[in-house]
């Protein structure tokens, strides 16, 4: 199977977002990831669950929703992740991108966000239904998606961990207003960062045998 692997540059504000795009060819979907702020798509848990779909034939992209002037690293201030309508709104542009790009045209999308990035992959959702197959929230902070919540109507997997009592209280009172299909998946003992001995490793398996549940059929 041959593997396609690119750094690309999606229009956006300020001035592009970097991403990272790996896919084996044909992809059946693209998976696009997103943290929101304070991880970077370096992320070793967003490459761990990016590499599993990729077993499941999707293509991924990791995108910087924010630059490094903007994610607390820099002089602006750290609230910026918190800004969910910015943050929604440059992964709606990144989802319309794709529609048009060469190695995304004509795939459906996953959204995949941890944090602040689950809220906003859950806006995004929101506005754009005919694009997105499915949404993935994982530790995230799905709450923080406000009214759009009940405006999802792609199936929704929400993953956190069985200590991350934070997290689990908002998936919870999100899973209770999403009117999708959604699933709430605890992975017992672990913590925020599913740091834990194969916590990460169940998280990423979940995350593909959901995605192998919603993908298209091989053409």
């Amino acid at each position: 199977m041959t593997t396609l692997s690119e750094t690309v540059l999606v229009p956006g504000e300020p001035a592009g977002l970097p991403g990272d795009f790996v896919s084996p060819a044909p992809a059946r979907a693209v998976a696009l990831f997103t943290d929101g702020g304070g991880s970077s798509r370096q992320s070793p848990r967003d490459r761990r669950v990016a590499a599993e779909l990729r077993e499941a034939g999707c293509g991924t992209l990791l995108v910087d929703l924010l630059g490094e002037s903007e994610d607390g690293a820099g002089p602006r201030p750290a609230e910026r992740h918190l800004d969910i309508p910015l943050l929604a709104g440059r992964l709606v542009a990144a989802i319309d991108w794709l529609a048009t790009w060469s190695h995304g045209r004509g795939l459906p999308v996953i959204l995949c966000g941890a944090g602040t990035g689950a809220a906003a992959a859950l806006v995004a959702a929101a506005d754009r239904p005919e694009r997105v197959l499915t949404v993935i929230c994982r530790g995230g902070r799905p709450e923080l998606a406000g009214a759009a919540l009940e405006r999802v109507r792609t199936p929704v997997l929400l993953i956190a961990g069985g200590y991350d009592t934070e997290v689990l209280r908002a998936s919870h009172g999100a899973a209770r207003r999403l009117r999708a299909p959604h699933t709430l998946h605890v992975v017992p003992g672990a913590t925020h960062l599913f740091e834990e001995p194969g916590a990460l490793e169940e998280v990423a398996d979940t995350a593909r045998l959901w995605c192998e549940r919603h993908l298209p059929d091989p053409g």
